[in-house]
């Protein structure tokens, strides 16, 4: 394969806000790496490009788990160039991973959560929601959402993966060469010390929208650019706006166009406003035209400190395979969606979430390779759902004339006064756990919930103590976790202890508020909200993967559970 070079501008970002002064990012220091004086390259069994929110994600997953990697990034620090707020939404799913991770607490410190959301066409509020009150929210021990920069959350990340050790972060590794063959991918990676070639059982590309492993792979993909055109503001006021977020479809302090209004981090508020489609991104994003274009939403005397402002037009982009050859494609490299609903990073970290424990099956022995051709059939699945989901937004708030603007209207005028019809309104389908439908690592039994994300539910340790889902995960440690719901007769559980031996299981009785445990480990579900979450009823087991989605169900202990384990693990090549 021909090496191939590229080269990008030199990033240059801040972090912290500082109230006057944007933010300030920190700066990780460059380090040489040691394959720089080797004579011949270093094989490593995963190295990962880019250290945005999805590389960093899965640098963390990784090492978690005890896989050794090494992350190579072009800059020294986290975030986008000038400041820009960038991704600000993350969605319970997201949260879910990073409690796992050990980062939540310091998300939930920093950032604001919401769960109030508001829509409105002209002066009309024609929908609103509180996820707080949908079952399918209110029971995870994480919110339904959390508003926070996307830097603040890279730099978690950075933070979490240095004290787990393990994984090598370099700063300042840009890489200029790429090729593969049976034995291994040989990358170049140029630093201010000097080239160096590095050898690598799998490969990573969570480079972003402009991939060069893509371009250098030729990765097939399908691309739409529209036309709209948007403008962002962070500010600052004086007046606190209500802690929720708004969307206008019609603003009529922007000319009838569409606005969004969420508040982040630091009291820092992000404005999102649609722009005419010949609109010029230089003169939108003036100060003087911002300042004019707020003071017309919050009023003129509403004093405001404008943080940072931006323009930007949209694009989807979805490539046709995630795996190739030694190479899995991650996060914007994979696709590129709208920001409509907040599913790009979002995707990402399930990207990551769902590559890192299969990766650290195959490396420690337990799972076949062929599990991680499931990466493809499950992240490929979802990318084009998402893809689809946001393209449908990007329509309902730039139709075309004729149909689509027909539709928009009558939308419009009937949920202003009928109930059934506030659904038709889409400002924004928000981003949900992805169910995998087609998947080679679930058995989708009839009436099974494979393929489902199980919520991080509570329940009681066997001493009473308040336990949820990722406890359990933690515990099993990158093995599967087989929850057993009610009694076993002996000679289930003396089957099931057998199975447990042989494979990499960690198995769990499940019991009501009443119930006699029995030789497994057991834990209490009084109020039934882990079986709910498993989708199971009665007597019923349920074998939750490292991810905290369902590799299959059933109700009892018995060839199918085993086939459903050797799955799971790639060990059978067929679906059931």
């Amino acid at each position: 394969m021909a090496t191939t070079t590229y080269r990008e501008a030199a990033l240059t970002n801040n972090y912290e806000f500082t109230g006057g002064g944007g933010y300030q990012l920190p700066e990780y220091p460059f380090v040489e790496p040691p394959e720089l004086h080797s004579s011949t390259p270093v094989r490593h069994p995963v190295v990962i490009v880019g250290g945005g929110i999805t590389g960093l994600t899965l640098a963390c997953s990784l090492a978690r788990l005890g896989v050794r990697a090494v992350l190579l990034d072009e800059d020294n620090t986290v975030g986008v160039k000038g400041a820009s707020s960038r991704g600000i939404c993350y969605t319970q799913k997201s949260l879910e991973i990073f409690e796992r991770l050990g980062i939540f607490e310091r998300i939930a410190a920093k950032g604001v959560q919401w769960s109030v959301g508001r829509t409105f066409a002209g002066d009309d509020e024609v929908y609103s929601f509180d996820l707080r009150q949908q079952g399918n929210f209110h029971l995870s021990s994480q919110p339904p959402f959390i508003n926070i920069q996307q830097f603040y959350i890279e730099g978690f990340l950075v933070e979490r993966t240095q004290e787990l050790g393990v994984v090598d972060l370099r700063w300042q590794n840009r890489l200029t060469g790429f090729e593969q063959n049976a034995d291994c991918a040989t990358l170049t990676i140029e630093t201010p010390a000097g080239t160096y070639q590095l050898e690598a059982e799998h490969v990573i590309d969570a480079t972003g929208s402009h991939s060069p492993l893509r371009k250098w792979l030729n990765v097939p993909f399908d691309s739409k650019r529209g036309d709209d055109r948007w403008c962002i503001a962070d500010v600052r006021f004086t007046t606190h706006p209500p802690q929720e977020r708004h969307t206008w479809i019609e603003a009529p302090f922007n000319e009838n166009r569409a606005v969004w209004q969420h508040l982040m981090a630091d009291d820092v508020w992000r404005i999102d406003y649609q722009m005419a489609p010949n609109a010029d991104p230089e003169y939108v994003s003036r100060e003087d035209v911002v300042r004019e274009r707020l003071a017309r939403q919050f009023g003129a005397e509403v004093e405001v400190e404008i943080v940072w402002v931006g323009p930007y037009a949209y694009r989807s982009e979805c490539v046709h395979a995630m795996r190739h050859g030694r190479v899995f494609l991650m996060g914007d490299s994979a696709k590129v969606v709208s920001p409509f609903g907040a599913r790009g990073g979002n995707t990402g970290v399930a990207d990551a979430d769902n590559l890192a424990w299969k990766l650290a099956a195959v490396l420690s022995g337990k799972a076949d390779s062929a599990l991680l051709d499931s990466y493809n059939d499950e992240r490929l699945d979802a990318a084009q759902q998402n893809v689809c989901v946001t393209n449908r937004t990007a329509r309902f708030l730039r139709p075309a004339d004729g149909t689509e603007r027909v539709f928009r209207q009558a939308a419009i005028g009937l949920a202003k006064r009928h109930p059934f019809a506030r659904s038709l309104i889409n400002t924004g389908r928000m981003a949900v756990a992805n169910a995998y439908a087609r998947s080679r690592a679930c058995t989708y039994a009839p009436a099974s919930a494979a393929g489902q994300s199980v919520q991080n539910v509570g329940f009681k340790w066997a001493n009473g103590k308040r336990g949820d889902v990722n406890d359990l995960l933690d515990w099993a440690h990158g093995d599967l976790l087989l929850l057993v719901f009610g009694d076993l007769p002996a000679a289930a559980s003396q089957r099931l202890r057998r199975l447990c031996q042989d494979a990499p299981v960690r198995s769990v009785q499940v019991l009501g508020a009443r119930g006699a445990a029995q030789a497994l480990e057991h834990v209490r579900d009084p109020q039934g909200h882990l079986q709910g979450a498993c989708q199971v009823s009665g007597q019923a087991w349920a074998l939750v993967r490292p991810d905290g989605y369902l590799a299959a169900t059933g109700a009892t202990i018995n060839t199918q559970l085993v086939q459903a384990i050797e799955r799971s693990l790639g060990l059978l090549g067929d679906r059931a």
